[in-house]
C-alpha cells in the first residue's frame, strides 16, 4: 500500500490538528479544532482548513489566489473593502494581493484552497452563495462556484452531487482536490479502496484513472477545485475515450 506526502501536523493540543495518512492521494479526518487545519499539498495546490470564532487579522497571499467554501459557523468578512456574510455553501475566491479579513465568526470553518502560480485573474474576487447545477456523468450533478465567469481564471470552484452507486472508472486531464461533505462511500485506484467520509481529503493528479462510489442511502456532496479550469462534466474512460453526458 503507497502512502503520500503530507504536511507535518500543526503544533497543537494533543489530539487536535491531527490528519491520519491513508493509502496515496487520500487523507482521513482528524481533529479540527485548530485556527488551521493542513489537508493535501501538492505542486498546484495547498489546502487546508481555516476555523474562526471571532473577529481575527488581514490575510493576504501575495504569490497564490485562494477559493474559500463555508463548511460549518457563520460569519462576516471583508474583501478588498466589501462586506460578505459567509455560512455553509458560500463560495469564494481572492485573487494573490488581495486583502480579505474575517470581522466577526460564530463557529465559522472554512475549507481553504491555495492555487500556486495563478494566471492573472480578471477581477480581485467574486463571493458565490450557491450555483446552479449541471449534469455531468453516471448521473451525477454539479454546482460551479468560482471559475473565469466571475473572474477566477486558474481553477473551477464546485460542489458535485453524487448519487448512491459506483461510477465507471475514468480519468481527467486537469489535477483537482476533493473534499467530501456529507455521506459515506469509497474511493478506488489502483486496485485499492479507502473509505470516504466527511472530512476526507482527496488528491487526483490530471490522467488518474479512477471512481468514486456512494455507498448510500442518501445523496453524497463533494467539494472540489481543479485547474486548468473548466466543465466538471469532462471526464475520459480508461481507453481514452471521452465520457458521455446523459441527454436531459
Amino acid at each position: 500500500m503507497k502512502w503520500r506526502d503530507f504536511i507535518p501536523p500543526s503544533q497543537g493540543r494533543e489530539g487536535t490538528d491531527r490528519l491520519i495518512p491513508v493509502v496515496q492521494y487520500c487523507i482521513q479526518p482528524g481533529g479540527t479544532d485548530g485556527p488551521v487545519t493542513p489537508l493535501v499539498r501538492c505542486p498546484e495546490f495547498e489546502q487546508r482548513l481555516l476555523r474562526f470564532d471571532g473577529a481575527a487579522d488581514e490575510r493576504r497571499d501575495n504569490a497564490r489566489d485562494e477559493v474559500l467554501y463555508g463548511l460549518e459557523g457563520s460569519g462576516k468578512a471583508t474583501v478588498s473593502g466589501e462586506s460578505y456574510a459567509f455560512e455553509p455553501g458560500t463560495g469564494a475566491f481572492v485573487a494573490r494581493g488581495t486583502p480579505w479579513r474575517v470581522e466577526a465568526a460564530d463557529g465559522l470553518l472554512l475549507l481553504s484552497t491555495l492555487v500556486e502560480d495563478p494566471l492573472d485573474a480578471t477581477s480581485s474576487h467574486a463571493v458565490v452563495p450557491d450555483g446552479v447545477r449541471g449534469v455531468a456523468t453516471a448521473g451525477r450533478e454539479f454546482a460551479l462556484l468560482a471559475q473565469p465567469a466571475n473572474g477566477c481564471a486558474s481553477v473551477t470552484q464546485f460542489v458535485g452531487y453524487i448519487p448512491v452507486g459506483r461510477a465507471p472508472d475514468h480519468f481527467h486531464r486537469y489535477d483537482e482536490v476533493v473534499y467530501i461533505l456529507e455521506g459515506e462511500g469509497g474511493f478506488h485506484v489502483d486496485g485499492e479502496t479507502e473509505q470516504l467520509q466527511p472530512g476526507t481529503a482527496v488528491h487526483l493528479p490530471a490522467r488518474l484513472v479512477h471512481c468514486l462510489e456512494n455507498y448510500g442511502p442518501g445523496e453524497m456532496r463533494v467539494l472540489g477545485v481543479f485547474r486548468p479550469a473548466g466543465s466538471p462534466a469532462e471526464a475520459y474512460y480508461p481507453d481514452g475515450s471521452p465520457a458521455v453526458v446523459p441527454v436531459a
